[in-house]
Parts: structure tokens; sequence; C-alpha cells
């Protein structure tokens, strides 16, 4: 499948962590099975005398949903101090894990960076990460479990999935737009309307940060996800956090292309194409220059941003 790639996420009982991680925009499949213990043969009857853990093997397309971004996910539902317990649940095989198929560097990269991040924050984690081994595909009826049982034991909170996954509160009031924009950018931001091509002095920028909303200020793109795809307007390969942003068909101008409009301020900001480059995930986020700020990575403390650094390298 285009642009999937696969995580393994061990955080207790398997049936209320699939729930969870199938809520995501950008997950594209889930399977539960049992990871990392001593054989290649397992099952639910003795997966504590094999060592292995409770396990969800996450299918999510990396061009709509980053694994930072599920790596976030998974720190809200589990207790990433707890040994071998999760909820109510207890024994080696609830233990919590992150584990990447061998060869898979980049996700590794990924994983180191965010528990040596989580770790800066709360301490000591007791969270394994390590390359995934001897993964064995639980038995059918535990598989989409909560689907087919609706009343079943889980021990997260599934609706917590829709909830921002940082807490930042930046709102806008309505009345004030005119009051914060310039011609151009109330032009593009309220008419959809369109900057001249290498205009914005964003299209030349190349410094770590995060691209901003002009209006909310809230965060959209990171520039770790930027990329020059001389058009002449600032392009990214995904947004910084995959439901901040809305998309919708637009037939103006007799075309028919996808528009791009921040949630937090229902702004227009440009279109998104399939043109972009493939090993980013095909896409190119084509975003007018005036509906952004830029916050440098240096100031990003001092200006509130500092839950989104994660996701600047």
């Amino acid at each position: 499948m285009k642009n999937i790639k696969v995580i393994y996420l061990a955080g207790g009982c398997f049936w209320g962590a699939e729930a969870y991680f199938k809520k995501l925009n950008g997950v594209a499949k889930t399977l539960v099975g049992y990871a990392n213990g001593d054989s290649d043969e397992t099952n639910y009857e003795i997966v504590a005398r094999t060592d292995h853990a409770e396990t969800v093997k996450i299918y999510y397309d990396f061009s709509r949903i980053s694994l930072t971004e599920i790596l976030l996910h998974y720190f809200r539902i589990i207790n990433p101090k707890s040994i071998n317990r999760q909820g109510n649940d207890i024994g080696r095989q609830y233990r919590t894990g992150i584990y990447w198929e061998d060869g898979d560097i980049k996700s590794e990269e990924i994983v180191r960076d965010f528990i040596k991040y989580e770790e800066e924050k709360i301490g000591k984690v007791a969270v394994e990460n390590s390359p995934l081994k001897n993964f064995v595909k639980a038995e059918d009826y535990h598989q989409d479990y909560l689907d087919k049982n609706p009343l079943g034991y889980c021990h997260v909170n599934l609706s917590s999935a829709e909830d921002p996954i940082i807490d930042d509160d930046r709102k806008f009031v309505e009345k004030n737009k005119r009051d914060y924009l310039d011609d151009l950018s109330y032009n593009v931001m309220e008419n959809a309307g369109t900057e001249r091509p290498f205009t914005s002095k964003l299209n030349d920028e190349h410094r770590k940060g995060i691209y901003v909303d002009k209006l909310s200020k809230k965060p959209l793109f990171a520039s770790s996800d930027k990329f020059d795809s001389a058009c002449g307007w600032p392009s990214f390969s995904r947004p910084i956090v995959s439901n901040y942003l809305d998309e919708s068909i637009d037939t103006s101008f007799g075309m028919v292309r996808t528009e791009v409009k921040s949630k937090s301020s229902d702004s227009h900001l440009g279109h998104v194409f399939p043109d972009g480059p493939s090993d980013k995930g095909g896409l190119r986020y084509c975003i007018n220059g005036a509906a952004l700020e830029f916050i440098p990575f240096e100031e990003m403390d001092e200006r509130g941003y500092s839950d989104y650094k994660i996701f600047v390298k």
C-alpha cells in the first residue's frame, strides 16, 4: 500500500489500544498480536509463559500522520512508568513497548528521540523500545474485539482520541480578523485569494521552526516537512498534526483541486496536490506565505510552543 508504514505498540490489553488507534486520521489498518517474546509461537493461553506482550500492529499513512503524533497518542493512553501493569491488567504480557521492524532505521531514530523527549519531561519511563521479534498474530476473536463486543472490557478512554494531543487553547476572535491582517493576507485567508509566486519571504525560509496560522497562531506545519518544490509558494509534505487542517474539493476557475483551510480560524491557506516527493508521501501542500507566520526554533519556548519542538528535526 502506498505511503504505508508500520509500528508495533504494546500498551496493556490490546482490545482498547486497538480501538483507540483505529479512530486516528491516517491510521489505515490495525492488527493485534503478541510481540517480543522468547518463541515464534504463542497464543492467548500461554502468552505469559512465552513472555510476549499484547501488541497492536499499526499501519499508518505517513503522508497523513507522523509517527511522532502516533507516539504522543500512545503516551496518552498508557502509564509510562508502570511496570508490567496497565489499568486493571497485571502481568508481563501487559507491559508497555514500542517495537519497529528490523532495519527500519528511521522509525528507530524517531522512537529514540521521542523517548528522550518524554524522559526529559517526566523522568525515566518503563517503556521498552527495541526492534520487533517473534510477532504472532492473535486469535481471530481478538481482532477488532470492541467492534464486535461494544460493551467489552476496555481500560482506555476511547473518546479521548478526538481530543487535541497538545493542550493548546489559542483561539482567535472572529470580529478581530481584519485588524490582524494586511490587505494581502486578508484577501488570501478570507477571500481565498492567491499571492503572486516567489513573492513570500517564507518561500526562502530554511531555518528550523514551525509555521503557524497568522490569525489563530495555531501551529500548522514544521520545517522538517518543508521542501523546495520550485512552484513559487512554501511547500510542505504534511501538516504538523493530522487534524489541524480541513480539506475540501475546490472547483473554482474551471479546475478541480483540493482546498486546504485552517480549522482554528476557518481560513483559506492554499491547496494540496499529489505531486510531492515520493519519499515524503507524494503530497505537496502548496500554501500562501501570507497566511502563515514563522516561529524560529530558538523562540518556540518563549512564545509558548515548547510542546511542538518534538516535531522539528
